[in-house]
């Protein structure tokens, strides 16, 4: 779904941190924001993402 190398270099917007892949969202390691995945393309935009 997610290049390793892109999931490598991505970062939540909001504090910086390393976001993991679960299932078809990204999921901020600190605040724990998920932000969605839509058509293969990560949505890294804070008004996008739902609060854990």
């Amino acid at each position: 779904m997610i290049n390793e190398e892109l999931l490598k270099i991505l970062a939540c917007p909001l504090c910086k941190a390393d976001v993991n892949l679960q299932k078809d969202k990204l999921v901020c390691i600190k605040c724990g924001r998920h932000y969605p995945i839509k058509d293969g393309i990560p949505v890294m935009l804070v008004e996008e993402a739902e609060l854990p």
